[in-house]
């Protein structure tokens, strides 16, 4: 791991635990004031900025620190207004205590500890949190819950497996991944694969059938279908399909923390729902992601812009070779199965789902690339949508997409049934 400060992390332990004492009722603790959601939605899009602008964190490493951050305020938030379990068990709190000050608390200690760079930032942000929170007990005691939340999640994680020294060796052959044009770049964080779940027992728990063998019909099916429509030039995408594809080349973890921002506030969800959604999306798209890189790492299939270049290769009689084949943009520099924005996506799907109906989950997603918004009324449609977009991209095969999603909703439906259930 990167930023191991063990002193930091006992001396909030220890001013944590100065909270411990019996319960008393939410309504106690928080005052006959309802406490204000928006710190949660406040505290989503610091870490955003924190995590890329700031920081520049690669795409698929992102969803560990969104996951880091969304439990850490989701137990301080549950220690003193209850209802749900902790993910982390939690001292009692005695006397009110500010839940506002908590959950604000806990983002600040998480985002300071791993992204020391955006401290001052992060600290210009912490002060104005807190001067909307009347100084007084309530607001010292709920800054403790927020210290001993973070400092239990940073424990939690040490030695988990981040920034090991993992690297992909394969040897080049017919359908084995290798780097791709014009960067020829390594695998991209491939120590994420075999990071400890925030939720799943392990990085392979959800069993995957594997990518198709470049000998079958299947894959000349799915080499076929790429090949023409996720071309750069002479492709058979319609505009629309073109305008699709490039909607979804964009950060897809901002994407959708953004979008449930909007989401959250629209329903108008209280302090505690509204920090068990980010917590469940937080962990869900991490887990996705450990999962997805696991079996990229496991499997190590070709990307299409070297199976189409090299099709003479690959023992099929239905592929034809295209030396001159180039995808609508640069493919990124990991293998094809299974794909990690099918994997955040089905996963996102499935929280969506579980938060505010597979039908109705009324979802608005904007995109830095293309400057527009798209609403999808179901789950559905997102996935159907995410999928095609990224072959339309010419990045995928179609496999890869769908057996990314599958595993997105299995570890979206794992986390929501083990993990921040009522007490």
């Amino acid at each position: 791991m990167r930023f191991h400060h063990p002193a930091f992390v006992s001396a909030i332990v220890v001013a944590g635990l100065a909270t411990s004492a019996v319960a008393v009722p939410p309504s106690l603790a928080t005052g006959t004031k309802p406490a204000d959601p928006a710190v949660i939605t406040t505290w989503n899009a610091i870490a955003e900025r924190t995590v890329f602008a700031e920081n520049a964190t690669p795409i698929p490493a992102s969803g560990l620190y969104f996951g880091f951050v969304s439990i850490a305020v989701y137990d301080a938030v549950v220690a003193i207004e209850g209802r749900y379990r902790p993910y982390l068990k939690q001292p009692h709190v005695r006397g009110k205590a500010s839940t506002e000050a908590a959950a604000a608390t806990a983002a600040y200690r998480v985002l300071s500890y791993y992204f020391p760079a955006s401290a001052q930032n992060l600290a210009t942000d912490y002060a104005s949190s807190l001067s909307s929170i009347p100084d007084g007990s309530a607001k010292t005691r709920g800054q403790q819950v927020g210290d001993t939340a973070a400092a239990s999640l940073i424990k939690a994680r040490l030695d988990d497996g981040r920034g090991a020294a993992v690297t992909l060796d394969v040897t080049p052959a017919p359908g084995v991944w290798r780097p791709t044009p014009d960067a020829f770049a390594l695998t991209l964080v491939p120590w994420l694969g075999f990071v400890e779940p925030l939720a799943l027992k392990s990085p392979t728990q959800v069993r995957l059938p594997g990518p198709d063998p470049i000998t079958s019909k299947a894959y000349a099916r799915d080499f076929a279908e790429v090949k023409a429509m996720g071309a750069a030039e002479g492709s058979d995408r319609t505009p629309a399909q073109t305008q699709t594809a490039l909607f979804w080349n964009a950060n897809a973890p901002a994407q959708y923390q953004a979008a449930l921002r909007t989401r959250v506030t629209q329903r108008g969800l209280d302090i505690v729902k509204s920090a068990r959604a980010f917590a469940l999306l937080g962990t869900s798209t991490a887990d996705a992601l450990i999962a997805c890189w696991r079996a990229k790492y496991d499997y190590a299939y070709w990307r299409p812009i070297t199976a189409i270049r090299l099709a003479d290769t690959d023992g099929n009689r239905a592929t034809t070779p295209d030396p001159a084949w180039t995808s609508l943009v640069p493919t990124p520099p990991y293998p094809d199965y299974v794909s990690g924005h099918a994997c955040v996506s089905g996963a996102t799907s499935e929280t969506f789902s579980r938060l505010f109906g597979e039908r109705s989950i009324n979802l608005t997603v904007s995109s830095t690339v293309t400057g527009t918004t798209r609403h999808f009324r179901t789950a559905a449609a997102l996935d159907a949508e995410t999928k095609n977009a990224r072959i339309w991209l010419g990045l995928h095969f179609r496999q890869a997409m769908d057996d990314g999603n599958r595993l997105g909703h299995r570890v979206a439906s794992w986390t929501a049934n083990h993990e921040f259930q009522r007490r």
